[in-house]
């Protein structure tokens, strides 16, 4: 749970008790995950801090239950005015309109406009892939930058992971040693609102496994999978800074993220002849709406290679 002195200064005490309780509410009812759980928060705060500029004194229950359209929509000009980009105004919109539908059913207080104010659309983008040998060459790369062996086989075998089971770089994070089964041929992952799928290990990723664990420093059973330098569970900023460096010695793109990987496994299944619903249940989608970008992705690609490659792809007539 995070601090809720962070509100002292923004808030009265009722409103610090129906946070406290908002938050007890997505995680044990809603069981969203801590880094969601920081984000819902982050974005309540940057709104109370707004409300408290825009009221002239810290909010109070009855602020909440009083607000106008025209005073959500105040918040959504100043967001914008602090050049927040639209994908974010509209997260942390989401945000508020979950933590009034909280206020409303836990019978606190309710606010109807809140429900007609909708955000521009973020611009919708599709996730952008490595291709197979640039995948190839990031894992191939992991082990050589590292000062420690260890950490090199570590850094490949999450990467690998990522790759070749299309994990969010948080499930594989959340792993510990006993997950990792000796003798299956299958991953069971715990991901989004704690639903368990699961995803075949490939010989690739069990090998790149087996070569980390047998150099890992010792640990029982109930230890993190992945860690850092001192034990501790291995961090994602860790893992993001890593891989700028790997894209940086490797010449390629900023979209090359631990994220990019697990479109990538996607991407390259759906191109490999793999049905939509196997790889949506693959990748743990709850809906088959977010697995269908991967196949515009396939559609976009086979555009350009026949605009390169076709001879009458220029023809005027």
């Amino acid at each position: 749970m995070q601090d809720i002195k962070d509100f002292q200064q923004l808030a009265s005490k009722e409103i610090l008790t129906d946070i406290i309780a908002w938050q007890e509410w997505l995680s044990t009812e809603r069981r969203l995950s801590i880094h969601t759980s920081q984000s819902y928060f982050i974005d309540l705060k940057e709104f109370f801090c707004f409300l408290k500029d825009y009221l002239g004194h810290i909010v109070r229950e009855k602020d909440l239950s009083e607000l106008s359209v025209s005073d959500f929509r105040s918040f959504l000009v100043d967001r914008t005015g602090k050049g927040i980009g639209r994908s974010s105004i509209a997260r942390e919109m989401s945000t508020l309109r979950n933590f009034f539908r909280f206020l409303q059913r836990s019978k606190i207080l309710e606010n109807t406009a809140i429900r007609a104010v909708r955000p521009a659309r973020p611009p919708r983008t599709l996730p952008k892939p490595l291709t197979a040998e640039d995948a190839l060459a990031l894992l191939q790369q992991a082990k050589n930058m590292q000062k420690e062996h260890w950490q090199g086989l570590r850094d490949v075998a999450l990467l690998t992971l990522l790759y070749g089971c299309g994990l969010r770089i948080s499930e594989a994070l959340n792993l510990n040693i006993q997950d990792f089964p000796s003798s299956s041929d299958t991953l069971i992952i715990t991901g989004k609102g704690n639903k368990q799928r699961i995803v075949p290990i490939l010989p690739l990723v069990r090998n790149a496994m087996i070569s980390y664990l047998k150099e890992r420093p010792s640990a029982d059973s109930n230890s993190p999978l992945f860690v850092g330098a001192r034990g501790e569970r291995l961090n994602p900023g860790v893992v993001q800074r890593q891989i700028r460096k790997l894209r940086t010695v490797l010449g390629l793109s900023e979209t090359v993220t631990p994220h990019a990987l697990r479109h990538s496994f996607a991407t390259h299944l759906l191109a490999a002849g793999s049905d939509l619903r196997s790889v949506q249940e693959l990748l743990g989608h709850a809906s088959l709406s977010a697995t269908q970008r991967y196949t515009e992705i396939n559609i976009e690609q086979m555009k350009t290679v026949y605009e390169h490659a076709h001879p009458r792809a220029h023809a005027k007539d």
